[in-house]
C-alpha cells in the first residue's frame, strides 16, 4: 500500500491496478471512495484499458487477426511498478509484456501520476506508444464514492449536480453493447436525483454530456465533492443494484455497440497514436 497526505487529505493507493483505496478528509473526517465490498462490487476505483466497457462477443478483430479481452480490458489487473517522489505524489507505471501481446498486439507505456494539492486529488493519465508501429486504444475512470458518506443519510437523499447540463440523452446497454436506442432525463436546477432503480439496467452511457464538473451532494448537511474532468467525450454513471456507492466514469472510449463489426480500426472512440507520441487526460476530486 502507498500512502499520499497532505494537511487535507490522506490517500492510499495499490500497485495491483494502479488502484485508489482510500479517499480521507482530515477536515471532514470522512472518507469518500467506496469500500469495495464484495457484497455488492470488490472494486474501488480501477482503470479501464486498452478497452473501455466490453467487446462483442469479447473478442476484437485487427489486420485480420482475432484477440479476446474482458470487459474493461487487463490494467487493472496488473501490477505496476511504482515511483514517490515526494509525500503527495506517486507514479505508476505499465508496460506491455509476453502476456499482454497475446491478447492486445501494441507496445506501450501507460503511466497514472496521483497528485494530492490541497484539498484535492488528481489523477492523470498518460498513454506512450513505444513501438514503431501505430497504437490503438481506449481509456476511461471508474472511481466509485461512498452513498451515503456521513451518518444519518441515506441514498434517496443525495443527487448529483452538473454545472451545465439541463437534461441528460443516454444511451441504453444490452448486454454491456450500446444499443441505438436512447432516453432522455429533464434536470431540475441541473440535478439528477439518487435512486437505486436508475441502474437496474446497467450504467447510463453519454455521448453528449456539456459538464465537465459534477458534484455529489446530500439534502441534509454541506458535505460533498466536485469531481471535475475535462477532454472526455463519453461518461458513464452506474452504480451495482441497490448498492451504497455510485461511479462517476470520464471515458475516451466506450462499449461496442450492438452493430459493431468488431474491427479494432473502426470501434467507437478508438485513440490512434503514430510511434512515439504521448496522450493526457487528467480528473480531479475536491473534498469538502
Amino acid at each position: 500500500m502507498i500512502t499520499l497526505e497532505n494537511d487535507y487529505i490522506k490517500v492510499d493507493l495499490l500497485a495491483k491496478g494502479a488502484e485508489l483505496q482510500s479517499l480521507f478528509s482530515k477536515e471532514t473526517n470522512i472518507e469518500y471512495l467506496w469500500n469495495a465490498d464484495p457484497k455488492y462490487w470488490a472494486k474501488h476505483s480501477p482503470v479501464l484499458f486498452p478497452i473501455v466497457g466490453a467487446l462483442k462477443n469479447e473478442h476484437f478483430t485487427y489486420k485480420g487477426k482475432s484477440y479476446a479481452l474482458p470487459r474493461h480490458g487487463f490494467a487493472r489487473d496488473h501490477v505496476f511498478n511504482v515511483e514517490k517522489p515526494s509525500e503527495t505524489e506517486a507514479i505508476f507505471t505499465l508496460t506491455q509484456s509476453k502476456e499482454t501481446l497475446k491478447v492486445y498486439p501494441f507496445y506501450f507505456e501507460l503511466k497514472l501520476k496521483y497528485q494530492l494539492i490541497e484539498r484535492k486529488l488528481s489523477l492523470t493519465y498518460e498513454v506512450i506508444n513505444i513501438g514503431t508501429d501505430e497504437l490503438l486504444f481506449s481509456l476511461g475512470a471508474h472511481p466509485a464514492f461512498a452513498v451515503p458518506n456521513t451518518a444519518n443519510t441515506v441514498y434517496e437523499d443525495y443527487y448529483l449536480a452538473f454545472n451545465t447540463d439541463e437534461k441528460l440523452t443516454y444511451w441504453k446497454l444490452d448486454n454491456g453493447l450500446v444499443d441505438d436506442e436512447t432516453e432522455s432525463i429533464e434536470l431540475g436546477g441541473h440535478k439528477l436525483n439518487l435512486k437505486h432503480n436508475l441502474f437496474y439496467n446497467d450504467a447510463l452511457v453519454f455521448k453528449t454530456l456539456q459538464s465537465n464538473c459534477i458534484s455529489l451532494l446530500n439534502t441534509k448537511n454541506d458535505y460533498g465533492i466536485h469531481f471535475h474532468f475535462e477532454d472526455f467525450p463519453f461518461f458513464g454513471i452506474w452504480a451495482a443494484p441497490d448498492a451504497p456507492f455510485v461511479c462517476l466514469e470520464p471515458w475516451c472510449g466506450v462499449a461496442d455497440g450492438v452493430n459493431h463489426d468488431q474491427n479494432l480500426e473502426h470501434k467507437e472512440g478508438i485513440i490512434k497514436l503514430n510511434a512515439g507520441e504521448n496522450w493526457q487526460r487528467f480528473w480531479e476530486v475536491e473534498c469538502f
